[in-house]
């Protein structure tokens, strides 16, 4: 959904995007210094999503 607008689930070209920011991250060890930012597209026709990290050095640097 990222890449071509269109869900791979429907085919439907309705995508929300939300942004990375502050409030969507996804941690990647167990404390709140290992969160990432993620972006995430959700199609407004059934409900199917992604989530895309934002930048991913910082997963790298993690593991």
């Amino acid at each position: 959904m990222k890449n071509n607008k269109e869900c791979p689930k429907c085919n439907s070209n309705e995508i929300l995007k939300i942004p990375g920011t502050s409030g969507n991250i996804i941690t990647t060890g167990s404390t709140f210094y290992s969160a990432v930012r993620v972006t995430r597209y959700i199609c407004c026709d059934c409900g199917y999503s992604e989530e895309w990290v934002v930048k991913v050095i910082y997963i790298k640097r993690e593991h």
